[in-house]
């Protein structure tokens, strides 16, 4: 008997504190066999996904609609969130269309926001019940740090997170998310989930599930999931940059009709939690403390300037020049490599060619209120496409027009559209390794160990301006469910729990 699952994905994580609206072009959108071919070649959600359900002779795959967003950025854009949402739906009624649907796999993300609409995973997650009504089992995966809203657990039948941060089990999220669907589908199991909210906004390295706190929370809710009655667990530390209504940290288990285990579990991950929530944050040095810092250091090796305010991959704008400003005016003669969003500065390079000496308006092109511009003199030293594959999994990455510029002991490479930057493959891209450099501005608040951690001889935090700032308490946060740590001040916590199910 042949069954047929349903493939569609949206995902994007956003900054509402990035002033700079996202748009569709920031998206990469596929279709049908596309959607498919693409994911194939890459070790991603859907990928994982697929190596299980392509091993399924019984399964006929149905994918729709593809909108994943090339990197991070501000709040989407109404208009094209609407195009985005009509699309997807307009993809799962075509599928009902051509046939009757046996399972449903969705890989979104959780941090999505759109001009008004603050919950846009929900949303498609309640509009596709309504279109393919309540006995379809649906199964979604999502990033840990997703905001685990009621509706996504209302109208899924099961959620599967990831278990690592910085992430490396996309692929194997995906794996889990299909082999539980299978099991759904086939009535194996009835899954029961139990979420407890927990207030608290956090960051820092206690987050690194390999070395820190939260690890020890995550390794108990794999051990859960593991179980002889265990479905999924994990937790939701949310994107505190994403201010929605719902935003915070949660606990989750999915048990097989087991409520009261899926119950107890949830709230012992959750209190495990709170008993080290206060040290999920981070120890910042000022902008003068790194001035300070470097003008002291050798240069004997690499020192990182973890410029996380602007990450681009946590939805920041990456324009900001506050570190290359500071490094100026202290007089720093070290060579340093530094990423940078800035359009017009890349047209005029492009117009004036490789080995031409420019004067460019560096920063603050999309967050002008955080970033004043600085005037530059440079030297054209390459330019390229901005096409290219990410070293950590292969996918197809995009920064439109990238130039790159010397300026002194400065090089910058700027590019058109914000890239993720928790790997290196921006800078292997355009030809510049970061260890031949005596410093480096990483815009990114985590990477894997063995991208800088591990040869860095220093690793610098630093407390720039930017929208994805970790001193949160600065950020502004209007939206957010209130009381929550570290905005506010809680003495006493008592989780409590709600529990979710599909009708029998």
């Amino acid at each position: 008997m042949t069954r047929r699952v349903l493939l569609a994905e949206c995902k994007q994580e956003v900054s509402t504190f990035n002033p700079n609206l996202s748009r569709l072009a920031d998206f990469g959108i596929r279709t049908g066999q596309a959607f498919l071919d693409y994911h194939r070649t890459v070790r991603n959600e859907v990928g994982g996904a697929l190596s299980v359900l392509e091993s399924e002779p019984s399964i006929e795959l149905v994918p729709t609609y593809s909108a994943f967003f090339i990197t991070s950025g501000g709040t989407l854009a109404q208009t094209d969130w609407e195009t985005i949402a009509r699309d997807f739906l307009d993809g799962i009624r075509n599928a009902r269309d051509s046939g009757a649907i046996d399972g449903i796999y969705f890989c979104m993300h959780g941090a999505m926001c759109a001009q008004n609409e603050f919950d846009p995973e929900g949303f498609l997650l309640e509009q596709t019940r309504q279109i393919l009504g309540e006995e379809v089992p649906i199964v979604v995966s999502l990033d840990l740090h997703g905001i685990a809203t009621r509706k996504m657990f209302r109208h899924s039948d099961a959620i599967v997170a990831y278990h690592t941060y910085p992430h490396v089990d996309f692929y194997e999220t995906g794996v889990r998310a299909a082999r539980l669907l299978l099991n759904i589908m086939h009535r194996r199991v009835r899954p029961v989930t139990a979420r407890v909210p927990i207030p608290a906004l956090v960051r820092g390295d206690e987050l690194i599930t390999e070395t820190g706190l939260f690890g020890r929370c995550i390794q108990q809710a794999k051990e859960i999931e593991q179980g002889p009655r265990g479905l999924s667990a994990g937790m939701f530390i949310g994107n505190p940059f994403t201010d929605v209504p719902e935003l915070g940290t949660y606990s989750f288990v999915v048990t097989d009709n087991d409520e009261a285990l899926a119950r107890t579990a949830a709230v012992e991950i959750a209190r495990q939690f709170w008993g080290y929530h206060e040290h999920m944050q981070v120890p910042l040095i000022s902008l003068h403390e790194m001035q300070e810092t470097v003008m002291r250091l050798p240069k004997s090796g690499t020192i990182a300037l973890v410029d996380a305010a602007d990450a681009t991959s946590s939805g920041a704008s990456g324009d900001s020049n506050a570190v290359l400003k500071a490094l100026m005016q202290c007089g720093y003669s070290g060579c340093t490599l530094i990423p940078i969003v800035d359009r017009p500065a890349v047209d005029i390079a492009m117009r004036a060619g490789i080995g031409a000496e420019v004067t460019v308006s560096l920063g603050g092109t999309l967050d002008p209120t955080r970033f004043e511009p600085i005037e530059i003199r440079a030297r054209v030293k390459s330019i390229s496409d901005g096409v290219f594959r990410s070293e950590s999994f292969g996918e197809l990455w995009n920064s439109g027009p990238t130039a790159v510029l010397q300026s002194g002991t400065f090089t910058i490479v700027a590019g058109s559209r914000a890239v993720n930057l928790y790997d290196r493959s921006f800078f292997y891209a355009n030809g510049q390794n970061p260890k031949n450099f005596d410093a480096v501005v990483v815009k990114s608040p985590h990477c894997q160990h063995s991208m800088y951690a591990a040869w860095c001889s220093h690793m610098l935090l630093i407390d720039a301006p930017g929208s994805s700032s970790a001193n949160v308490s600065m950020l502004g946060h209007r939206r957010c469910q209130r009381p929550i740590f570290p905005l506010d001040d809680i003495q006493d916590y008592e989780p409590t729990v709600e529990i979710y199910r599909r009708k029998p």
